[in-house]
C-alpha cells in the first residue's frame, strides 16, 4: 500500500493538464475601470501586450478603458501602444479596436456609453459576448461600479451569449464587517462564479509550484507533516518604505496590507491537504479547510505571540532613509505598524503542535518572499560535537521572489582526513532550470480570468476566513495598549520579534 495521502498518486498527470500553456484568451472585450491609473499603466497594459506577443490574445479582442480622467480614444491608444513591443502587429490590431470612455463611476450616463460601445464592439468582433470587467479603482468604488453595471444590464450575457466576469483588486474590505458588506453588495449584481478576487502573489510561478512540489513528488508529501516538520517560517520582506503611499498605509498597516491576503494565501497553499484533483474547486476547497484549521488568537495570545513595530530612520541599500513618521502624508504621531511578526498554530491532524511563524515588514534589508520548512533534528546524532558543530536541522526553502527557486539544506561530510559534517545546499533556480520565460503574475492572472479559470483567485469564504484570523489581532491592538516597537531601517526587525521565536528555542532564518 502506498504511503501517499489519498488523492496524491493521481495528481502528477492532472498537474500536467491543469497548467497547460496553450490556452488563449477567447474573443471578447476587457473593460478596465481606472484605465488612467498607475496599476493599468504599470501592470495591466504591459501584461496584455505580453499576452499578445505570445499570441495568446484572439484577433477578435479589444480593450475598453473607463476613467474619470478626460481622454479620447486616440490618447488611450497611444498609451496602449507604448506598453507593447515595436513591430507586434497583433497588439497593434488590438490597440486599433480599443476605446476609451470618460465618466464618473456613479453616473448612469457612463454605463450607458459603455453599453453602446460594447454593443458596437460585439458587432464588429463577431458577436462574441465575452466581457471581463477589471476594477483597477480605489476600493470605495468597487460596489458603485458593480451597481452601475447591473443597472445597465451589463452584468449578464447579451443575446449572443458569452461569459461575463468581474475582477476585483485587493484590498477586499477593511475588516470583517466591511468585507462581508462588500461581498453582499457584489452578490446583488454578480453570482459568485462571476467574481474573480485577484491577489497578484497567486500568479507567481513559485507559489503555484508549491502544488507541484508537494503533489508531484513522492519524496516530499510523506514528510510534509508534524512527524517530521519542527516549524514553518513565512517571510514577506520589502526593502522599500511606504514611498508615496503614506496616506493609504496610514489606513491599512502591515497586517491588513500583507498578512490578511498575501501571507494567508501562501499559508493556505503550504498547509492544505492534497486535493482530489488540480481543478479549481478541489484546490480552493482544501485552501479553505486549511484556513479554517488556523487557531484564531485570543487577546492574551495577541499580547504574547504577535509583535507590531514601525521603522525608524536608518540605512537602506547604502542610502540614509527617514523614519516612517517622517514620510509624506504620515501622521508624525502615527501608531500604524510597518512590521508584524506572529506565531500561529493549526488545529488539525497534520499540523498539530507545529508552530507557524510569519513576519512581514517594510525597510528590511532586502526584498524577498519565502516559505521555510525546518525539519526535526535527528533523534540521535552519532557524531561528536566537535565534528558536527556547523550542522543544523534540514530545511526546505521555497523562494517565491525575487530569486525564484527551491533549496534543500542537508548535512554532508567535509572533504579531508578529519570527519567533519556541515550544511550544504541543493538548489534549484527557475532562471537557470527552464528555458521558457515565466509569465509575469498579472499576465497569468489576466489570462485565467478571461479564460474562466478561477483556480488562482480567492473565493468568498477564503476572504472571510482570512479576516476571521486577522481581525481579533486588530481588535486586541485597539482594546488594550499593545506596545509599538521600533526597528532601524535596514535591519531585520525589532528585538521583540527575535524574542518571540527565541522563547521556543528557535531563531529566524537569515536569508
Amino acid at each position: 500500500m502506498s504511503d501517499l495521502p489519498a488523492g496524491a498518486e493521481a495528481l502528477p498527470n492532472v498537474l500536467a493538464e491543469g497548467f497547460e500553456t496553450t490556452r488563449r484568451a477567447p474573443p471578447g472585450v476587457l473593460v478596465v475601470f481606472g484605465a488612467s491609473g498607475d496599476l493599468t499603466a504599470r501592470k495591466l497594459l504591459p501584461a496584455l501586450a505580453s499576452l499578445s506577443r505570445r499570441r495568446l490574445l484572439d484577433p477578435a479582442f479589444a480593450v475598453v478603458g473607463v476613467a474619470r480622467t478626460p481622454l479620447d480614444d486616440e490618447s488611450f491608444r497611444e498609451q496602449m501602444s507604448a506598453a507593447g513591443a515595436p513591430g507586434d502587429t497583433g497588439w497593434g490590431e488590438t490597440v486599433s479596436k480599443s476605446r476609451y470612455i470618460t465618466g464618473d463611476y456613479a453616473d448612469a450616463a457612463t454605463f450607458a456609453s459603455l453599453k453602446d460601445a460594447l454593443d458596437k464592439l460585439d458587432t464588429d468582433l463577431g458577436r462574441t459576448g465575452n466581457r471581463t470587467y477589471y476594477l483597477a479603482t480605489v476600493p470605495s468604488m468597487f460596489e458603485k461600479v458593480a451597481d452601475g453595471l447591473g443597472a445597465a444590464g451589463l452584468n449578464r450575457a447579451g443575446p449572443g451569449g458569452g461569459a461575463v466576469r468581474i475582477v476585483i483588486e485587493k484590498p477586499f474590505g477593511h475588516d470583517l464587517a466591511s468585507a462581508r458588506a462588500l461581498d453582499a453588495g457584489l452578490h446583488c449584481t454578480f453570482d459568485e462564479e462571476q467574481i474573480y478576487r485577484i491577489d497578484h502573489y497567486m500568479g507567481k510561478e513559485t507559489v503555484q509550484n508549491v502544488l507541484a512540489l508537494r503533489f508531484a513528488n513522492a519524496i516530499f508529501e510523506p514528510v510534509w507533516n508534524r512527524r517530521y516538520i519542527d516549524h514553518v517560517q513565512i517571510t514577506v520582506a520589502e526593502s522599500l518604505g511606504v514611498e508615496k503611499r503614506g496616506g493609504f498605509y496610514e489606513r491599512a498597516g502591515a497586517l491588513r496590507d500583507i498578512v490578511q491576503n498575501h501571507v494567508m494565501q501562501v499559508l493556505s497553499l503550504t498547509l492544505m491537504e492534497p486535493p482530489s484533483s488540480i481543478e479549481a474547486q478541489g484546490i480552493r476547497d482544501e485552501k479553505v479547510k486549511a484556513l479554517r484549521s488556523v487557531v484564531v488568537p485570543t487577546p492574551a495570545q495577541v499580547v504574547s505571540e504577535v509583535v507590531r513595530a514601525q521603522y525608524d530612520s536608518g540605512w537602506s541599500e547604502g542610502v540614509s532613509v527617514p523614519a516612517y513618521r517622517q514620510e509624506p502624508d504620515v501622521d508624525p504621531r502615527s501608531n500604524t505598524e510597518t512590521y508584524v511578526a506572529a506565531k500561529l498554530s493549526v488545529d488539525n491532524w497534520r499540523w498539530a503542535g507545529v508552530p507557524i511563524y510569519v513576519r512581514t515588514g517594510k525597510r528590511l534589508p532586502k526584498r524577498l518572499t519565502e516559505v521555510a520548512l525546518q525539519f526535526q533534528r535527528v533523534p540521535h546524532l552519532v557524531f561528536a560535537v566537535a565534528e558536527s558543530q556547523e550542522l543544523r536541522p534540514n530545511a526546505l526553502v521555497l523562494r517565491i521572489q525575487p530569486d525564484e527557486g527551491v533549496s534543500l539544506r542537508f548535512g554532508a561530510k567535509v572533504p579531508g582526513q578529519a570527519f567533519q559534517v556541515r550544511d550544504v545546499l541543493m538548489d534549484m533556480s527557475y532562471g537557470s532550470s527552464f528555458l521558457e520565460e515565466a509569465p509575469e503574475a498579472y499576465e497569468r492572472l489576466l489570462l485565467d480570468a478571461m479564460v474562466g479559470d478561477p483556480t488562482l483567485f480567492i473565493r468568498s469564504d477564503e476572504v472571510d476566513l482570512a479576516w476571521q484570523i486577522c481581525e481579533p489581532i486588530l481588535h486586541a491592538w485597539q482594546d488594550r495598549p499593545v506596545p509599538l516597537a521600533g526597528y532601524a531601517a535596514g535591519s531585520w526587525g525589532p528585538r521583540q520579534a527575535d524574542q518571540l521565536i527565541q522563547r521556543d528555542g528557535r531563531q529566524w532564518r537569515a536569508p
